[in-house]
């Protein structure tokens, strides 16, 4: 706890003026001396630091985003904001953390936190001592309709990899498509993929073909090696469609599930450069979760 706060300090630190470090040092002692329960200024400290600390996006560089994913592997700042950051240590200042039970004065922030606030505290669960004690809460995030508070809770954080259970875990990779978040930003997505995600996710498949609605390219990640004979069925009709995005798609999918020969042959006949460059990629080795970025928001 203490690193992951003393990373965060530095990154503040490193891109706001000194006035604003100042305060938050000093914020960080007043907040640490709190006795335990809600209440004693610590809900307003979390609030004022909006006017206290810049609002840019923090940026982290390579160096600084290594050392936050070895500190807590699956941590990934790149899209947070200073503010964010200067939340984080706040929130990592409280001196009742490592209690039995979760914090009630970090509860009582989750219920009456603006939009900013709320992202800053679902982005630092992950970095709490004995995080499962904060999995419902967690959960809450990741059940919401709000896509800045579902990606706070469930995208480039370790959170939901390490302790949701595989109920709450599909439920989470399916809700990342209703709210159009980045799926391919969940880590861990490809070390949690099963046949029931599949079928959930072939089940969408089916609904949106029906209702006459494109595919999201990224609906495919789920099925990985766990399509089976309909998956691969779904994947074939997709590739022969005419939307280079969902063929785009469909090409990785096929060779994440090991149907090289298709993609082969349809490699021959393909016209379009786009298709054609993902085909050839897919074939060159692995089809990691993250070939989906760049098709992330078409629809």
């Amino acid at each position: 706890m203490t690193r992951a706060r003393e990373l965060a300090r530095g990154w503040v630190a490193a891109r706001a003026p000194a006035a604003s470090t100042d305060w938050l040092d000093a914020a960080a002692r007043e907040i640490a001396a709190f006795p335990v329960g809600p209440g004693h200024g610590f809900p307003t400290l979390l609030a004022l630091a909006s006017r206290r600390i810049p609002r840019g996006a923090l940026a982290p560089d390579e160096r600084e985003r290594a050392a936050a994913y070895e500190l807590v592997p699956g941590w990934n700042p790149e899209r947070w904001t200073v503010l964010d950051a200067a939340r984080a240590v706040l929130v990592l200042s409280r001196s009742d953390l490592a209690a039995a039970q979760p914090s009630p004065a970090l509860e009582d922030c989750f219920h009456y936190a603006d939009m900013g606030e709320l992202c800053a505290l679902y982005r630092a669960l992950a970095l709490l001592p004995d995080p499962e004690r904060y999995v419902w809460r967690a959960g809450e995030g990741c059940r919401s309709s709000l896509r800045a508070v579902y990606e706070s809770a469930a995208c480039d954080t370790p959170f939901p990899f390490r302790h949701f259970d595989a109920t709450a875990w599909r439920q989470l990779v399916i809700k990342a498509v209703f709210v159009g978040a980045p799926l391919w930003r969940v880590h861990g997505l490809d070390q949690r993929l099963d046949a029931e995600l599949a079928r959930m996710a072939l089940d969408l498949v089916d609904e949106r073909r029906a209702a006459g609605r494109r595919v999201q390219p990224e609906l495919w990640i789920c099925l990985g090696a766990h399509g089976g004979e309909r998956g691969r069925q779904s994947l074939e009709r997709e590739l022969s469609g005419t939307w280079a995005a969902g063929r785009r798609a469909a090409a990785l999918a096929l060779a994440r599930a090991g149907h090289t020969e298709k993609l082969r042959s349809a490699l021959a006949a393909e016209r379009d450069p786009l298709v054609r460059a993902t085909m050839e990629h897919t074939l060159q080795g692995p089809v990691p979760q993250g070939a989906w970025h760049d098709l992330h928001g078409e629809e």
